[in-house]
């Protein structure tokens, strides 16, 4: 799953709805003058800049419009604070490739190419504003038609949050019965995999939000809870024991299933190579068995720290189910009432995974 790039995410943050520079452009795009703004300055954007009148002050909305209104660029520095530059003609090389074909646009992506600054054009004829970074043109769109998408995400990360919901029971009462096969531990991790990709996007639309996007952002927080730390726990559970030297790693298992593209996700096999297991579908029939991460997870009051000592003693969950409250105490860590609360908790977990299953 592609990351989001920090400094595209730090731009869009910066030209967000609810942002001062936000304001101040779309002031400029309802005037009808255009504009060329560059987001910071540094001794490379003064060796392209020519003419025009050296500033040094405070950055508002109202001077950015009155200052777009002659011809030239304004140029602010990295921090939206001060205006330094404005109708200001700027030079970059000309030998610079650029696809754009306005003088405008041209200019703009050349001194984002040059410099590394992020620059802003607002288009007087296409009534559009558009962010050159790192050789990347993209136009911010009206909030309502992003909030629009975001709205839709949801209502899809929703219904696949319930799907990975009944996947996991499922694997839960599986665990418990020692009937887990390596196609269920695939199908969970999709499940956790598609989720994550819904989300991401879901992120993408909310830097471009800003503060239109402050329900979204708490209904996302709310339905991806937990997904970093099960997807971690399911690895944990599974990833095969090899005498190899070249055995993968929880870390390399996780960084595996990120590079899975959306297409190949659908795909099981593909899932199970990322995991460590063959990637034939008469692999994925085959039999494994928890070591016990997940369930004793689900025990509340339990360090992780003694978690992973009962895992590391007792090898599988088949084990650690059938422990008693004197077995347990063997574990650095757990004491007697410790014990009983985990024998208890675990006990419960098992017979709750099984009602769920058949009833």
């Amino acid at each position: 799953m592609a990351a989001i790039d920090p400094e595209l995410a730090a731009a869009l943050t910066r030209v967000a709805p609810g942002t001062e520079l936000r304001d101040g452009l779309e002031r400029v795009m309802r005037g009808r003058t255009g504009g060329l703004v560059v987001l910071g300055h540094d001794n490379a954007v003064e060796a392209i800049s020519t003419g025009g009148f050296p500033l040094d002050i405070d950055f508002t909305a109202t001077r950015l419009r009155e200052l777009c209104k002659m011809d030239g660029a304004v140029v602010i520095d990295s921090k939206t604070a001060r205006i330094v530059r404005a109708a200001t003609q700027l030079v970059p090389d000309p030998a610079i490739p650029t696809g754009e074909t306005g003088t405008r646009h041209r200019t703009a992506d050349r001194v984002a190419r040059q410099t590394g600054f992020a620059v802003v054009s607002v288009s007087k004829s296409m009534h559009i504003i558009a962010l050159y970074l790192k050789g990347r043109r993209y136009v911010l769109e009206d909030p309502g038609d992003i909030l629009s998408r975001a709205n839709q995400a949801l209502a899809t990360l929703e219904r696949y949050k319930q799907r990975l919901d009944e996947v996991s029971r499922s694997l839960s009462a599986l665990e418990v019965e020692d009937l887990v096969t390596v196609r269920e531990v695939c199908a969970t991790l999709q499940r956790l995999e598609m989720v994550r990709h819904i989300a991401s996007e879901i992120r993408a639309y909310l830097l471009e939000l800003g503060t239109e996007g402050r329900l979204v952002a708490l209904q996302l927080a709310e339905l991806v809870a937990g997904v970093e730390t099960d997807r971690e726990l399911v690895v944990r559970d599974y990833l095969p024991t090899k005498s190899s030297r070249r055995q993968r790693t929880v870390a390399g298992a996780l960084e595996a299933l990120d590079l899975i593209g959306p297409s190949d996700l659908l795909d099981l096999t593909s899932v199970a190579r990322a995991l460590g297991y063959p990637a034939s579908h008469d692999g994925l029939e085959a039999n494994v068995s928890p070591r016990g991460h997940r369930l004793i997870s689900r025990v509340p009051r339990v360090p992780e720290v003694v978690r992973d000592r009962l895992v590391e003693h007792f090898q599988s969950l088949q084990a650690l189910l059938g422990a008693s409250v004197d077995d347990l105490q063997a574990v650095e860590g757990v004491g007697e009432n410790r014990a009983r609360h985990i024998r208890e908790g675990l006990s419960r977990l098992a017979e709750s995974s099984i009602l769920e299953r058949y009833v």
